[in-house]
């Protein structure tokens, strides 16, 4: 039963295979091959049996079987019985030579079958194929090529049969006239060739070892002969390049003396095949097999051809590799190999040829010649022992090449030479120098583009490649231990290898750890025999001084850090220790940073304070003196790099600073004086640092050579005017003028507190001033450079904070104090007040800030003029573009932190309600300024000033806080500023004061008050740039004020607030009016009787104004009366003129935006229009007697009122609320109002305003309705019947007389089509209405009936019998009309037959067994357990339905059924691939499923592959190709020993049938699953 069921499904796919779609075949062919994976030899049979009984088959289909018999060969090769292997071969060699011409796809697959069977069955395999091929005769084509494969394929099977071969073969070479019966000769004896020289290579495990080189010599010669000297001459390329491919393996077997005789023409033939082939790969690899045999028999004549081989090698060599072509780069490999072969065998011929190519200027030629250079070093370093000093020297000129190609091969060619032991020879350390050199180069010189032969250099720059050799040749190579130590270390100090310095110290502490762990306890540098080496302090200075930049070139710090560490035995015996817990704290401070999270002054500090504790570590005062001058020496090499000379001169400072000797400490100064260049700002900053550092420990000595250097000739000034400097200019004396004071600044910040102040005035400011200021002639002369002014108040600034923080400042009375106050307001006033460029400002506030602490007290308007002065100088600068660099940003957060400081120390010295008041009051302009950025800047001030007094408030007695109202009224409005940040700080000033306020009622300060946090939480609503969130959070702001506000405030609060309307910020003035109105809602109850007088403000604002936000405010103000106060504004505004004017229409309609408010106004207006009758009859004036109708004015009124509460968009949830009144009240107005005129009174002002482009809409009474009703239905909903009626011109005839009825009519119908579920309430309220007293209305609501009862709405709605019953009712009406239209009514009954779109039906039906998935619970889960089973297929096979909506339908009910199948996993899948909206890839999806089902479900098997059956005739093609998938994908995961569960019959013919259908895809489902079912076999 299994072998013929396998047979059967092969035949049936067989059968298939001629399928004219390609895609359809290739899965055929994989169907074939998955048989063949369980059942081979059956597949083999079956596709043997087919071939030959059917001759006729056409060759690209038995291609396709042959492909799938080698697939299944090929994995059950062991498997394959002889008789079967005999029939294969047989059927595969009749294919194969079937017909004469070349067929290649077949006879290739044919012949691929034969080299399968005969990695087992090779002599089976031999007998047939060389059957055919016999001597006399040309073989066929793949006869020759099967021949060539089987002895690459099987080396030791086909060895034995060359012998016959190649003696059949010989004659044939000359009888092949076409070149592609040469080529596959060409391509037979290589593969030949290559087989007998892999035999012989492994004759121990070969079978036959009695086999010789000289078994095949004669043959091979004979065949070198013909190929060589006839087919070599042949002008196609490709015959040449095959020729060239066997001769290379081939001359390897040719006799030694026959070798030695060709080589003279062998050498030149196969050399002149470069000049005519561009792909050259193939003549260089049989190039190098040539030489390699020439060399293997100790050939003589090769000696002759050195000259011609190497300038052909060399010219391949110097060929631009392109790196995208692998060809090439492999030509090179085998260029390589033949310079390789020719160093073994003639290296002082190679070096002679080569090492004077080293001196050419070409580019290419320097370049290839390296490459040579370097392989030979490494694959001939025997042969080129005694050359090393010869090649070293000949890289004179490479060194000096400044190409960037040359560049790395010499790097390259370097590392090959300290492998192998060149660097220890004489001229090694230039090499050495040079890799360092390359080192330094600075990175961004590094090309960053491809070169001009498209070979790219940006990810293995010259630099970059130099790095990682010296780190390679320090770690790996141990003989370069000795070279590179203590060798390296002569680079460190250098400046022009600073870019190296990366590099070199890692280098150097690998270097150093090994001979650490040789030698233990000894010292490194070997001093005595190297006098060129750094001594230690010129590396302490070195590495110390660059680590201040630590991330610079890749990492520096750590990498001179760990250097250091490593050296301090040899920097000072007694570190050792100590570093050993400093030095990884700094590494560890820069692990835990990046360039950009580095702090640069806590890093500097940190490295300070590191030398401070090294020197105290030492305590030598011999050792730190030659530490400074080393420093001092080193300072000139960092003139290019000015943060690391800042750095080093605070270094010098500190290190002086723990030196004893006086006299070593003035020297150095001294020199620092008079060296320095005063024109760098950082040299500048630096030099001062270094005094200030100093004078901590040598405070004396350094004030005294401070007054020396100004002693000097530098500062005297009695020479004249003109010559009164020889040897600087005006601006350079300017410059040593800024530093000195700098200095003094300095020296006052970093000095002792305790001598400070005996100092502070005798001699650090009073010389600040003199060298500030100087006389000429007499006369006062003050500066006007920036920088000295900037030094004299930076240093101004540190004299007087160091006054304000030393212990003894309280006493202290300073009596240059207002002098110095007033100068630092000059400076502060001659600042531009449009830009902020220097710090001036800055460093002027922080000094006065210091100043003002101190006694004795400035009087009230100098503090004044200086508080104005200087938030004039500050407040007023415009921001900066965003485009300005980050530093002006940071100087203008300084200044500003500056001015905060400074008002926070004047406001300490007042700490009353009165003396914040004087503060706010110095600000109030600004908060109240037209420009943004001075709002958000004294909002700010204002903030910190609030929390400054809120944190050091002291109440002794509970005190009124008697201002609040008024500073709430001037910060809250600014809570809606434009400016988001002036937001934040206003509701920051609002808190602040509410917690005063609690502070002066006497709640403790850690009281925390839930009202006034609220506060805190709301600042998030200020982001937001939507007005709505905006304002709303004002509006809770305003009820978090009204609840916390003490009664008495609150006048005085509305009236701040009133006054805000007018702010010029619009935002600002709407917050104002929000607030008042917030207030008027929560504290109305106490202003009751302010309430006529409220709206009466509110009248007379909308006429003084017609600003838009003031508009609004008396609208929310009316909303509020109206909440309160509903009938009274109704009726108030109902009074107000016809026409209404807009402020009257906007007031109408802020009654519209609450639904409870709406909902009272629309049932008063209701009543209005209702209740009053719609008009009155009176005689037409001076016209005929006919009696006439004029409007009444409330019902008007009160109509236009409900258009324009109707027209706002608020009232939509009312609207649909009282639909059915409104739409009956406003249709039986319309109806009434037809032909009646406006009252007598109107007219007039009714033609005025046709004429006025003002009039929004006509008063006319009908026109109001219809345009109320429009408004109605709109706003309800029902935009679809306003549509409809405006396409068929409904609302035309419904407001004139004549089209009434007809227009009645058309809204009744599109009322039935678009808004059906409106109609039971309002067929309700129109029936109430048919009694009624107006002739008009009873014919309107009886049309409207009417015509319902042409629409199946009635019948859906179960309409009908009531409504019958109601018209019924009216036959007996009065009027005609009326009656008319009952009969009309009558007659529609008959229209209306509804459809169900199928696919609607569908996808609800599928969503419906979803849902009721949610009502199976209990006794019903079993039940519907088989429903979901019984669904599964449909379901699972509908997700590929065409249609979108019964996919999404699929997709519902799956999830939805998924919990029901009682497995959590399956449930997953679906809850996770099944989301609407998500992408499916259906085939992994249903795989997966399957899986599960199998795997949790396998009794289901039969019936789900049963009902997958059905859809197999599926009219939708996704449907029919997904119901194979679905079955072979249950056999895939089923045991086999579900097998029963299946009817195979059945599948399979159903299956076959599938074959044949019309779409490709599901014969390739069809093919496919047909493959899978062979595991039931």
């Amino acid at each position: 039963m299994t072998e013929s069921y396998a047979k059967k499904l092969t035949a049936i796919l067989l059968e298939a295979i001629t399928d004219r779609e390609p895609l359809v075949q290739e899965q055929v062919c994989g169907a074939l091959c998955a048989l063949g994976e369980a059942q081979p030899a059956e597949v083999l049979s079956a596709c043997e049996e087919h071939l030959w009984q059917h001759e006729k088959l056409a060759h690209p289909y038995r291609t396709m079987i042959l492909r799938a018999m080698e697939t299944v060969v090929s994995s059950h090769l062991s498997e394959l019985d002889k008789d079967m292997a005999r029939a294969v071969i047989f059927l595969a060699s009749s294919e194969m030579t079937r017909v004469k011409e070349l067929v290649c796809d077949w006879q290739q697959a044919a012949s691929n079958v034969l080299v399968a069977v005969g990695k087992q069955f090779i002599g089976k395999v031999m007998e047939e194929v060389l059957s055919k091929f016999q001597p006399g005769a040309l073989p066929h084509y793949f006869v020759v090529q099967t021949l060539a494969n089987l002895a690459a394929s099987n080396v030791f099977g086909m060895v034995p049969f060359l012998t016959p071969i190649l003696s059949t073969m010989l004659p044939m070479l000359g009888m092949a006239k076409h070149d592609t019966m040469r080529v596959v000769f060409c391509s037979a004896l290589q593969n030949f060739s290559e087989s007998a020289l892999e035999y012989l290579a492994s004759r121990d495990q070969a079978p036959d070892p009695t086999v010789r080189r000289d078994t095949f010599a004669a043959d091979i010669f004979s065949a070198y002969d013909i190929l060589f000297n006839h087919w070599l001459q042949s002008r196609e390329a490709k015959l040449r390049l095959a020729v060239v491919e066997a001769l290379g393996p081939m001359s390897h077997l040719l006799p030694s003396e026959r070798l030695e005789e060709q080589l003279p023409k062998l050498l030149p033939g196969v050399l002149a095949l470069y000049r005519k082939h561009a792909e050259t790969f193939h003549v260089s690899k049989s190039l190098g097999q040539i030489l390699e045999a020439a060399v293997s028999v100790g050939s003589r004549t090769l000696e002759a051809q050195l000259d011609t081989l190497l300038a052909a090698l060399h010219a391949q060599i110097c060929v631009p590799v392109e790196s995208s072509s692998p060809l090439v780069v492999s030509n090179q490999k085998e260029v390589l190999r033949c310079f390789t072969v020719l160093a073994c065998c003639a290296p002082d011929r190679l070096l002679a040829f080569l090492l004077p190519k080293l001196d050419a200027s070409n580019e290419r030629i320097r370049v290839g010649t390296l490459q040579v250079v370097r392989h030979v070093i490494n694959s001939a370093a025997s042969q080129m022992e005694v050359k090393k000093p010869f090649i070293l020297s000949s890289m004179r000129l490479p060194l000096l090449d400044t190409n960037s190609k040359v560049k790395r091969a010499v790097v390259q060619v370097i590392s090959a030479m300290a492998h192998h032991g060149y660097l220890e020879q004489p001229g090694g350390e230039a090499m050495v120098e040079y890799i360092v050199q390359q080192c330094a180069l600075p990175p961004e010189t590094e090309p960053q583009k491809p070169g001009a032969d498209g070979e790219d250099l940006t990810g293995d720059g010259v630099r970059a490649i130099s790095v990682s050799t010296l780190y390679l040749l320090s770690t790996t190579v141990d003989r370069m231990s000795d070279v590179l130590w203590p060798y390296l270390l002569e680079f460190l100090t250098p400046v022009r290898f600073t870019g190296a310095l990366t590099p070199l110290c890692r280098s150097l502490a690998h270097l150093a750890q090994k001979r650490q762990e040789v030698g233990a306890g000894a010292f490194l540098l070997p001093y005595d025999s190297n006098a060129t080496l750094p001594s230690p302090y010129a590396i302490t200075t070195r590495l110390l001084t660059v680590s201040s930049t630590p991330y610079l070139g890749g990492g520096r710090g750590a990498a001179s850090l760990r250097l250091l560490n490593i050296l301090h035995r040899d920097i000072h015996p007694l570190l050792g220790q100590r570093w050993a817990t400093t030095v990884p704290l700094l590494l560890a401070h820069l692990d835990e940073h990046t360039e950009e999270t580095l702090s640069q002054k806590e890093w500097e500090e940190k490295l300070l304070a590191f030398l401070r504790d090294t020197l105290a570590v030492v305590s030598d005062n011999t050792w730190i003196c030659q530490l400074s001058l080393e420093m001092c020496r080193q300072l000139p090499c960092y003139n290019g790099t000015p943060q690391e000379k800042n750095f080093l001169y605070k270094c010098i400072g500190t290190t002086l600073g723990a030196a004893s000797s006086k006299e070593v400490v003035r020297k150095h100064l001294q020199e620092l004086l008079e060296t320095a260049r005063y024109q760098v700002e950082a040299e500048r900053e630096g030099l001062a640092c270094c005094f200030g550092i100093c004078a901590i420990s040598h405070l004396d000595d350094v004030l005294a050579q401070l007054e020396d250097f100004m002693r000097s000739d530098v500062f005297r000034k009695s020479t004249g005017i003109f010559n009164i400097f020889k040897d600087r200019n005006e601006n350079e004396v300017e410059k040593v003028r800024s530093t000195v004071i700098l200095c003094y600044g300095h020296v006052a910040a970093r000095a002792p507190r305790e001598l400070v102040l005996a100092k502070v005035e005798s001699d650090i400011l009073r010389n600040i001033f003199q060298y500030f200021s100087t006389k000429v002639l007499g006369i006062k002369v003050e500066t006007k450079d920036p920088a000295l002014k900037l030094c004299l108040v930076q240093s101004v600034c540190m004299a007087s904070q160091a006054i304000c923080s030393s212990a003894q400042a309280g006493s202290f009375h300073f009596s240059r104090k207002a002098e110095l106050v007033a100068q630092m307001m000059e400076f502060i006033k001659a600042e531009p007040p449009d830009s902020l460029r220097t710090p001036i400002r800055k460093k002027a506030m922080l000094a006065c800030t210091y100043l003002v602490s101190l006694e004795p007290a400035l009087e009230e308007q100098v503090q004044a003029d200086m508080v104005h002065g200087c938030l004039h100088s500050v407040m007023a600068v415009p921001p900066e573009p965003e485009a300005e660099d980050d530093r002006q940003e940071s100087l203008y957060l300084d200044t500003m932190h500056a001015l905060e400081d400074l008002l926070t120390s004047l406001l300490r010295r007042n700490m009353t309600p009165q003396g914040l008041q004087i503060m706010v009051e110095h600000l109030s302009p600004w908060i109240k300024s037209p420009r943004g950025h001075e709002r958000v800047r004294a909002l700010g001030l204002s903030s910190c000033l609030l929390h400054h007094f809120l944190e050091h408030l002291h109440v002794s007695a509970l005190v009124p806080f008697h201002n609040l109202g008024l500073l709430i009224g001037l910060f809250s409005p600014r809570c809606a500023d434009l400016w988001p940040a002036t937001r934040r700080e206003a509701v920051s000033c609002v808190h602040a004061l509410l917690y005063l306020q609690l502070g002066y009622e006497g709640f403790s300060r850690d009281y925390r008050d839930d009202v006034a946090e609220r506060l805190l939480t709301l600042q998030e609503g200020l982001v937001q740039p939507d007005p709505a969130v905006l304002f709303h959070t004002c509006h809770s702001i305003a009820q978090i004020i009204a609840k916390r506000l003490p009664p008495e405030q609150l006048i005085s609060l509305l009236l701040t607030l009133f006054e805000s309307l007018g702010d010029s910020d619009k935002n600002c003035s709407r917050a104002a009016t929000v607030m008042i109105n917030c207030l008027l809602r929560e504290r109305g109850s106490m202003l009751q009787e302010k309430v006529p007088e409220i709206v009466s403000v509110l009248r007379s604002k909308l006429q003084e104004t017609r600003e838009e936000h003031v508009l609004q405010a008396a609208q929310h103000s009316v909303y509020l009366l109206a909440s309160q106060h509903c009938a009274a504004v109704v009726s108030s505004l109902l009074g107000s003129p016809l026409p209404f004017d807009s402020h009257t229409c906007s007031l109408w309609r802020a009654l519209a935006t609450e639904p409870s408010l709406s909902t009272q106004v629309l049932a008063l207006l209701l009543e209005k229009v209702s209740r009053d009758v719609p008009f009155k009859e009176t005689r037409a004036f001076l016209l005929s007697s006919s009696p006439g109708r004029e409007a009444t004015l409330l019902p008007l009124a009160a109509t236009c009122a409900l258009y324009e509460v109707l027209s706002v968009p608020a009232s939509g949830p009312v609207v649909l609320e009282l639909y059915p009144q409104l739409f009956t009240t406003l249709l039986l107005r319309v109806s009434c109002t037809l032909g009646v005129l406006l009252p007598r009174s109107l007219q007039a002002k009714e033609r005025r305003s046709v004429g006025s482009a003002l009039a929004p809409r006509s008063l006319e009474p009908c026109s109001s309705a219809v345009d109320a009703l429009q408004a109605m239905l709109l706003r309800g909903g029902s935009e679809d019947v306003v549509q409809r009626m405006e396409l068929e011109g409904g609302w035309r005839l419904l407001g004139s007389s004549a089209g009434h009825e007809e227009g009645v009519t058309r809204l009744a119908s599109a009322m039935a089509r678009s808004a059906g579920p409106r109609l039971p309430l309002v067929m309700k309220a129109l029936v109430c209405t048919q009694s009624s007293v107006y002739e008009t209305q009873r014919v309107t609501s009886t049309a409207f009936l009417a015509e319902l009862l042409a629409a199946n709405v009635v019948n859906d709605l179960m309409l009908l019998e009531s409504l019958l019953d109601n018209l019924a009712a009216r036959q007996k009406d009065t009027c005609a009309s009326v009656r008319r239209l009952v009969l009309r009514g009558l007659a529609n009954v008959a229209s209306g037959s509804p459809e169900k779109e199928k696919v609607e039906l569908r996808s609800a039906s599928i969503r419906l067994f979803g849902h009721l998935n949610k009502a199976c619970h209990g006794a019903c889960e079993d039940v519907f357990l088989e429903q979901v089973v019984a669904g599964l297929v449909p379901l699972l096979l509908h997700l590929r339905d065409p249609q979108a909506p019964v996919t999404n339908a699929c997709r519902f009910a799956l999830r939805m059924c998924g919990p029901n199948l009682q497995h959590e996993e399956l449930a997953a899948a679906f809850q996770k691939h099944l989301q609407e909206g998500r992408g499916l890839h259906f085939g992994e999806f249903l795989n997966a499923t399957c899986k599960l089902l199998m795997h949790h479900f396998p009794e289901l098997l039969g019936r789900l592959a049963a009902t997958s059956l059905f859809y197999f005739k599926s009219s939708w093609e996704d449907v029919r190709a997904a119901a194979p998938m679905l079955a072979g994908f249950l056999v895939l995961h089923a045991e086999p020993e579900l097998q029963p569960q299946v009817d195979l019959e059945q599948i399979t013919a159903a299956l076959q049938l599938l074959l044949k259908d019309p779409a490709p895809l599901v014969r390739m489902k069809a093919a496919e699953t047909l493959g899978r079912l062979v595991k039931f076999a």
